[in-house]
């Protein structure tokens, strides 16, 4: 097998079929680097941001039935949270095909607009170091497995990029359209 140095892994060394063209534009958005390091320099960036917020942009929608920041920042939250158990059954070699998740429902259903930014900012960073410590402890087979997710065939690699470019996506539009 030929080694791989996972902190030198850039987003174009992942081959189209370790992911589903769908999550192309969030890959597109992480850019070269170590992808641990990424991750860990996105959720203190996120963090700063966030915080500077104004409360009362907070729960504001720029379009009618458009999610408020409280509710993207817990979708962020969720998705890592999906992304993670997708990698962990992977790298463990779990065989079963793993479902999507209806994003809109789980939003529906989080109660985000009643919480506070800073609730919801201690656990967006709990559920980070979690996903660095969980990515931290694969070994390079782990990190080149496959399996299936959403009717798509993924990499454990490849879901540690789709969380990174995900939130930067999310940053963006907040910074476009809610600022």
């Amino acid at each position: 097998m030929m080694f791989i140095d996972m902190t030198r892994m850039i987003s174009t060394d992942l081959s189209a079929s370790e992911y589903s063209p769908y999550y192309q534009p969030y890959i597109d958005r992480v850019g070269a680097g170590d992808v641990l390091e990424i991750l860990k320099v996105n959720c203190e960036a996120i963090d700063a941001f966030m915080r500077t917020i104004p409360d009362d942009r907070l729960s504001f929608q720029y379009v009618e039935g458009k999610w408020t920041i409280k509710q993207i920042l817990l979708h962020m939250i969720d998705t890592e949270r999906v992304m993670c158990y997708r990698a962990l059954c992977i790298a463990r070699m779990d065989q079963i095909e793993l479902l999507g998740f209806d994003h809109d429902a789980y939003v529906d259903s989080s109660h985000a607009k009643k919480r506070s930014m800073k609730s919801l900012l201690n656990e967006y960073k709990a559920v980070r170091s979690a996903t660095v410590a969980l990515y931290a402890s694969f070994n390079e087979q782990a990190w080149l497995r496959k399996g299936k997710a959403s009717g798509s065939s993924v990499s454990v690699r490849a879901l540690a990029f789709i969380i990174a470019g995900h939130e930067k996506h999310h940053v963006e539009l907040i910074r476009s359209l809610y600022l």
